[in-house]
């Protein structure tokens, strides 16, 4: 059923779709039509908060950039400064106290960007 379904948005999407060729410049896309459920439409928010917040360095991919096949030697280096050889990814863990959490903060910046 749910084939079915997406088959026919495709097909109805190509039939506007090709009714109308924009350019690959500003004012062209600029001039295109929002559809009509845009304004309403609702996007969900994830938020990531690990470990790899801890040490405040980098992203979330900072055990890779670390230890993966091709580290970035500020990420080493940082390591090595601070903290001692034997120390691994998990040993993060310790120290994630999450004591700036505050979820209804979260709630308005998150409400006042426009979320619904």
């Amino acid at each position: 059923m749910s084939v079915v379904f997406l088959l026919v948005v495709a097909a109805l999407s190509s039939q506007t779709c090709l009714g109308v060729k924009y350019e690959p410049n500003w004012n062209s896309i600029d001039s295109r039509p929002l559809p009509a459920w845009y304004d309403d439409v609702k996007i969900g928010m994830f938020i990531n908060w690990g470990v790899y917040s801890v040490p405040s360095y980098h992203d979330e991919w900072f055990w890779y950039w670390w230890k993966g096949p091709k580290p970035i030697p500020s990420v080493v280096k940082l390591m090595e400064q601070f903290y001692p050889p034997t120390f691994t990814y998990a040993d993060f863990a310790a120290e994630f106290k999450a004591e700036f959490y505050d979820p209804l903060k979260w709630v308005d910046i998150i409400k006042s960007s426009g979320a619904k």
